[in-house]
């Protein structure tokens, strides 16, 4: 009887944990950082992009990285802490897309 108690309890423990668990998984915002890398890569190599412009494109990259870390830091990215990377990388897919279609090219 008792070993049943125990075994009953390590079933339900098992199920219930994952209702507990803290949600730090961002997979939206890693997918939209993994394509303006991309986009930046493509500038790049193409020559639409300075250094100056791909240095400065990279710092705000860097940037919402960290943003991103401090956020799931505490176990838990919120609502608002996810508008918030949203609101960055919507400003610098448009800085992208700016530096990208100015007049400047590298070399």
């Amino acid at each position: 009887m008792k070993i049943n108690k125990v075994l009953l309890t390590a079933a339900l423990a098992t199920l219930i944990a994952p209702a507990f668990a803290q949600n730090t998984a961002t997979p939206k915002i890693d997918a939209r950082q993994e394509r303006q890398e991309m986009r930046i890569d493509q500038g790049i190599n193409s020559g639409q992009l300075t250094g100056k412009e791909t240095a400065n494109l990279e710092k705000r990259e860097a940037k919402i990285e960290a943003d991103k870390v401090k956020a799931e830091a505490d176990g838990k990215v919120t609502r608002q802490e996810r508008a918030h990377l949203n609101r960055e990388l919507d400003h610098s897919s448009n800085k992208i897309y700016r530096k990208k279609h100015n007049a400047r090219t590298a070399g």
